[in-house]
């Protein structure tokens, strides 16, 4: 039973001072003379005192309001500043600016400002169950909570978070390198599958796309065994070596915005040309079942081509087109010599104008003849054209240089405006094909696993981009129609590490229309993806160089060390409510420290990040320098023995 003296003693001990002042959600408290040591003693036990970064409890009536203490100072006291009989210190007071965070309604803690405080309101030390209750942000008595970590200043707090609260959501994790980014974020789902391993219906509804930029995820055990990895690599393929490839189809590739922005087609010319490729391709495909008869298919357009360009009088044109067509077919090869596939045909223009049969007496020209087309080794060349089992841009090329020649006959386009969006193609044609399988022979993408991880540690820095925006854009399309069609609600998630990398504005190794294309894709799935049950995570070193649309439609923040003044302006203008100690401790926070920010934290807090596992970390740890260095030493030191021993017995008369 709490008696009268009970009270008397607790607000004693706890009661810090007054407010002096209220400017909106800063508030001046004017501490007691008393209470300025370090340490307070309540029922035989020792309580920290109030200092910068302690929680007070401002009463105004009865309702607590909660702040936090963001600075302090003295300055003279206007009391006893003319009094002869008093000491220096009871001549100065003690000021505390507190920043209102949130307030208590009945024993729950709610985030906020509903009430200001007065002048003269006493404000208090929170008790231990009140300090207990504005760090437990579990606000869903159905959510379930995952523990992953302490609080920095207090190991014995333990920090649990919501599922629900922080997986449907948005999450952001920054960090300089080395600050220990990879690790929370390796936590937080290691934490997550372990609670949900053994749920069926997790891994049947939740899917998890991990973009491993640097290979620290792809461990066999790393966060969690039993996972689908894709080591994917553009690096030159070795003879009998076998790699991942990224089963698909056709038609994911089938998309005129993506072929564009692959293309770098301008929105004019090349588009639209770009358009009816496509339309050309899928006529080809809707028209015949099998390969078979889409390359009969083919070879029938070409050698109507060749036909029409071998009747042609316009020598630089039918040159032009007869480049195109060689471009298609494969090469001829004579006891493992290249022949020319125009080597019996020739131009003149003198007597008739065309090509004429070489050799022939007298001359057999073909614009009189046409039939003689068929004799030439172009046309029959055609009977060796095959389509290509695994690589749809080459078989895409085919079709868009049979385009080019249909338009250029109908005279209706430019070549050069057309030709380099074809040799952009062509110039990544060969990393396609080292990083997609489209023979239809492959498993699905997911195989049976709802946990992916895609390996980009091997692979050039411009696929990195292309695949990562492609994957994205794909999975979240195939999601949202899904959605849109009544079917069974399911969750899908999408981690990107070095997220500066694809998500950055600043980039200059790529057009303009591939910058925007690339952060549309992401910044739709950012801004609609919730409605949809996407979400993403992303994780970076560098928050200043990703787009402000992005950055500010994270809910929670995980942020580590950073010392960059542009990141941390970035990071303090993104989250609002991140005050102002926690900003200015960003660039001293230990290794494996973080603040939490968002809409899962009632307030932000400094948390240390529990260990994981040896076998379950991620593969990023900085090398031990000075065992490296000094078994290199040893292993020196002993062929030097060895080498001098052998000196020594070279001498020996025996």
């Amino acid at each position: 039973m709490v008696t009268n003296s009970d009270i008397v003693l607790f607000q004693s001990v706890f009661k810090v001072g007054f407010v002096s002042s209220v400017d909106g959600r800063e508030v001046r408290i004017k501490v007691d003379r008393e209470k300025n040591s370090s340490h307070l003693i309540y029922k035989g036990e020792l309580i920290k005192n109030v200092s910068v970064g302690s929680y007070v409890k401002i009463l105004k009536g009865f309702i607590p309001i909660i702040g936090k203490v963001e600075k302090e100072c003295i300055e003279p006291s206007k009391e006893k500043q003319d009094s002869n009989y008093s000491s220096r210190e009871d001549r100065i007071d003690r000021l505390l600016f507190v920043k209102l965070l949130g307030y208590f309604e009945g024993d729950k803690y709610c985030r906020g400002i509903k009430e200001l405080p007065l002048i003269d309101n006493e404000c208090y030390l929170l008790t231990g169950e009140e300090f207990a209750e504005i760090h437990y942000f579990i606000k869903n008595s159905k959510d379930i909570p995952l523990k992953i970590g302490t609080l920095a200043s207090d190991s014995f707090v333990s920090i649990e978070l919501g599922v629900s609260a922080l997986f449907s959501s948005h999450i952001g994790i920054f960090g300089n390198t080395g600050s220990g980014k990879s690790y929370t974020l390796s936590k937080l789902y290691r934490q997550l599958f372990e609670n949900y391993k053994n749920n069926n219906s997790f891994k049947t509804n939740a899917k998890f796309l991990f973009f491993d930029f640097n290979g620290e995820y792809a461990g066999g055990k790393t966060i969690i065994a039993g996972k689908k990895i894709y080591n994917l690599s553009t690096r030159k393929i070795e003879e009998n070596e076998t790699r991942d490839k990224l089963p698909l189809t056709n038609e994911d590739f089938l998309n005129l915005d993506l072929l564009c922005i692959f293309a770098n087609a301008t929105e004019k010319t090349q588009r639209p040309f770009m358009k009816r490729c496509i339309a050309l391709y899928k006529k080809i495909e809707r028209n015949n079942d099998n390969k078979q008869k889409k390359e009969n298919h083919i070879k029938n357009i070409l050698k109507q081509q060749i036909k029409e360009i071998l009747c042609m009088s316009d020598k630089v044109k039918s040159e032009t087109l007869i480049k195109y067509i060689k471009q298609i077919l494969p090469e001829k090869l004579d006891n493992g010599i290249v022949v020319s596939l125009t080597n019996d045909i020739e131009f003149h223009n003198k007597d008739s104008v065309g090509y004429y049969i070489k050799n022939s007496s007298p001359k057999e020209y073909i614009q009189s003849n046409p039939a003689l087309s068929e004799n030439t080794t172009l046309y029959k060349q055609v009977d060796k054209f095959v389509l290509s089992d695994n690589n749809f841009i080459r078989n895409f090329i085919s079709v868009m240089y049979i385009r080019i020649v249909y338009d250029i006959l109908g005279n209706d386009i430019q070549k050069e405006h057309i030709e380099p969006a074809i040799h952009k193609l062509d110039s990544i044609a060969s990393d396609i094909e080292k990083l997609f399988d489209f023979s239809g022979q492959a498993n699905t993408f997911w195989d049976k696993n709802n946990i992916v991880i895609i390996n980009l540690n091997n692979v050039n820095l411009d696929s990195k981009k292309m695949l990562q925006m492609f994957l994205a854009h794909k999975l979240y399309t195939e999601h949202k129609a899904k959605q849109e069609k009544g079917k069974e609600e399911s969750y899908l998630n999408i981690i990107v590490d070095e997220a500066h990398n694809i998500l950055s504005y600043q980039s200059n190794r790529e057009s303009e229309s591939w910058k925007d294309y690339r952060l549309e894709v992401f910044e739709e799935i950012i801004k609609e993806g919730r409605k949809f049950g996407v979400f993403m995570t992303i994780a970076s070193q560098r928050p200043s160089d990703i787009s402000e649309t992005i950055i500010s439609q994270l809910h929670n923040y995980f942020i580590h060390r950073l010392v960059n003044e542009y990141d941390i302006k970035m990071v303090g203008k993104a989250i609002s409510y991140l005050d102002k100690v926690s900003v200015e401790s960003l660039p001293i926070l230990s290794t494996g420290v973080c603040i939490i920010a968002g809409q899962l934290a009632e307030m932000p807090i400094v948390v240390q990040i529990d260990k994981i596992e040896d076998e379950n970390k991620p593969l990023n740890e900085t090398i031990d320098v000075i065992s490296k260095w000094e078994m290199s030493e040893n292993v020196s030191s002993i062929e030097e023995k060895k080498e001098t021993d052998n000196i020594k017995n070279d001498d020996l008369p025996f």
